[in-house]
């Protein structure tokens, strides 16, 4: 007797999976840290490896019947060291965060100085932001980014460097729209003897498939999730010189973790094969492409933009010139079939909960096949939305659009 189905077990979780698929499917998801994973992703990562434990590392196990886990483990730590051109991975922290703690756990004490970009100037919170472990654990030095125009401060960061000596200076960010000069992140580190960390988490994709640059080579310790741009399942990864695999490793298990989620584990290898082909490289630059020609659009259309513009994924605009909030916009736009997320500015004045700023990405819309015309469609949807955003009949006239111009773009990974 076959086993039942989701749907006869538990019709109500089942209904709202189905609907989800449904969400997706219909809206344009612009949150960029949001992405769409294949479908042989989702069958990697839902499969029967979830029943595994395996604690340790490939061939060093603690439970037995890992012959296959092994396996599984090796090809995807082989397919990111190939694909991303470095000496050492682990694929086992649960996501982007446990990484970035395996990291400090690896090099620091409690209470050594750490220094990172301030959540406000599109920092982390994992950066040692200080409601985070990391900035509650660890003396916290934060950098930020210029009045004027919004680009990190490399005096500041230099400054701040030789003042306090980190035991680790953190670069990336989750909200800064411009190139990451790691060259420059290098020098001050080396200046310092800080170990430079690079979280790629947002633009892992993009440094994959040749459209942004690379910190292997100047990063001594990579971290990244394997979702957002890279389009993996939700996990983490940590990349590093081969002098720093034994810390990092031991940070990791036992450190922090007991036994990695060995269906992830497949999902990242399926991932970074895919990102190995001549069809990612296209993706990533479209991904840019499509940002630039969004973020052109928006300002034609009176949005103002934090840096003024975007050389990578996302684009930040303050909505202050429309005299609505961050919060407001969002909602209104998300029931108009326009998904982001309302997202502080530098030098924001409001509250953290209720900001000036919409954060908006390209990758979803990439993965879908959308390109710059679209871009310049989805402005103007923006505008209109964003300028009367208590317009319930215009959102609802907006949505019946979009899920038309959906239907023409499926959905990666969604059958729909």
């Amino acid at each position: 007797m076959a086993e039942p189905t989701l749907l006869q077990t538990d019709p109500e979780i089942a209904g709202l999976i189905q609907q989800e698929e449904r969400r997706q499917h219909e809206k344009i998801r612009l949150i960029p840290s949001e992405n769409y994973a294949s479908r042989a992703v989702l069958e990697a990562t839902g499969s029967v490896l979830t029943n595994k434990y395996s604690e340790g590392y490939a061939g060093k196990r603690y439970y037995e019947g890992q012959q296959l886990i092994d396996q599984v483990e090796t090809l995807a730590i082989n397919r990111l060291k190939k694909l991303f051109g470095v000496d050492h991975v682990n694929v086992q922290p649960y996501s982007g965060s446990p990484a970035n703690l395996a990291v400090y756990f690896a090099f620091c004490q409690p209470h050594d100085v750490v220094m990172g970009m301030a959540l406000p100037g599109g920092g982390h919170l994992t950066h040692g932001w200080n409601v985070s472990i990391t900035g509650k654990y660890f003396k916290a030095v934060q950098y930020g980014v210029r009045r004027e125009d919004h680009r990190i401060d490399f005096d500041e960061v230099a400054k701040l460097a030789r003042e306090h000596k980190p035991k680790i200076l953190f670069c990336g960010a989750t909200a800064y729209a411009r190139t990451i000069e790691y060259a420059k992140f290098a020098e001050i580190a080396r200046e310092v003897g800080a170990v430079l960390v690079a979280d790629v988490a947002h633009i892992a994709g993009l440094i994959a498939g040749g459209a942004h640059p690379s910190p292997v080579g100047k990063a001594e310790v990579i971290t990244t999730t394997s979702h957002k741009t890279l389009r993996g399942p939700r996990g983490g990864v940590i990349m590093c010189d081969e002098k720093h695999r034994a810390a990092i490793d031991k940070a990791v298990f036992p450190g922090l973790q007991g036994g990695p989620h060995n269906s992830t584990s497949a999902g990242i290898a399926v991932a970074a094969k895919e990102a190995a082909t001549d069809s990612f490289k296209e993706y990533a630059q479209r991904i840019v492409t499509s940002a630039k020609a969004l973020a052109d659009s928006l300002l034609s259309h009176g949005f103002a933009l934090a840096t003024g513009g975007t050389d990578n994924h996302l684009v930040l605009a303050d909505l202050t010139p429309f005299n609505v909030s961050g919060k407001i916009a969002a909602k209104a736009l998300d029931e108009a079939g326009l998904v982001c997320n309302y997202n502080s500015v530098p030098f924001d004045t409001r509250k953290p909960f209720d900001p000036s700023g919409i954060r908006i990405g390209t990758a979803a819309v990439a993965s879908r096949g959308m390109k710059e015309p679209e871009m310049r469609q989805i402005a103007a949807w923006m505008d209109q939305v964003v300028t009367a955003p208590t317009d319930t009949a215009l959102q609802a006239k907006i949505a019946g659009e979009i899920r038309e111009l959906c239907a023409k773009f499926p959905a990666p990974g969604i059958l729909i």
